[in-house]
């Protein structure tokens, strides 16, 4: 196998510094550029979704149930990103479900206290994810694993959808800070995340549940991204932390599906 070229490991690891809290030198130094990165975010994600699946394997082998096993390997897994998504996704719900007015849920969205519609948010989130993989843990443990692993890559990708196909909310935000990836670099990636799904595939699931999964993770980052078109008229850094969630528990879902 030929190694990973020097340009897209740095790209790699640029996206790990931004994405997680591994120790890969100083987080400072890394510098977003999706509309030459994007194609590494997929290995980046996969990587990410590696630790959870690692924990999944180590609960096992504790002995614990499905149920405990999937537990812990999404606290992980929030562990890994310092739970960068998940504020992104209580936010959104704050905010859209809070803001009466544009100003009103962006300023909802920037306050760092959590409220009533981002815990419901949170708790859903952990819940769906738990179950589903508790699911796939129960069908076959390296399923479950390797779910994790594609998960971790497709719905990072699936998460730059509303950068995609809508303006920077706000003038001083995420999205006036970087490029959005062209149609082209775009898809790429997309293909690249899904040639991820080969692991799932080999471990027992079959072509119509990761096809499922890839167009469910499309369809609901589409609609986080025309729900946040009609509340505040772009996107935010939040709003793409919420389509990658809600990727990731379409992706996991579809799996989990008998």
């Amino acid at each position: 196998m030929e190694p990973m070229p020097r340009g897209v490991l740095a790209d790699v690891l640029t996206f790990l510094r931004f994405y997680s809290r591994f120790p890969i030198g100083d987080g400072a130094q890394a510098r977003l550029d999706f509309a030459r990165m994007a194609p590494a975010l997929p290995i980046a994600g996969a990587v990410i979704g590696a630790t959870g699946a690692a924990a999944l394997l180590v609960a096992r082998i504790c002995h614990f149930p499905a149920l405990v096993c999937a537990l812990v390997a999404v606290a992980v897994l929030v562990l890994a990103t310092g739970g960068l998504h998940e504020d992104g996704l209580a936010d959104v719900a704050d905010g859209f479900g809070g803001g009466a007015t544009r100003e009103s849920k962006l300023a909802i969205m920037r306050d760092s206290r959590v409220g009533t519609y981002g815990v419901l948010a949170l708790c859903f989130s952990i819940l769906l994810r738990v179950a589903a993989l508790a699911s796939l843990f129960e069908r076959s443990v390296a399923l479950a694993a390797l779910a994790l692993v594609f998960a971790g890559a497709m719905s990072r990708v699936a998460g730059l959808a509303p950068m995609m196909w809508l303006p920077p909310a706000r003038a001083d935000g995420l999205g006036a800070t970087v490029s959005a990836p062209s149609l082209e670099v775009w898809a790429r990636a997309w293909f690249a995340a899904a040639g991820i799904g080969l692991a799932p595939w080999l471990a027992g699931a079959g072509p119509s549940q990761i096809a499922v999964a890839i167009v469910a993770a499309f369809a609901v980052a589409a609609l986080i991204a025309n729900l946040s078109k009609k509340q505040i008229g772009g996107y935010t850094g939040d709003v793409l932390g919420a389509a990658q969630q809600l990727a990731e528990i379409a992706i996991l879902a579809a799996l989990s599906a008998a």
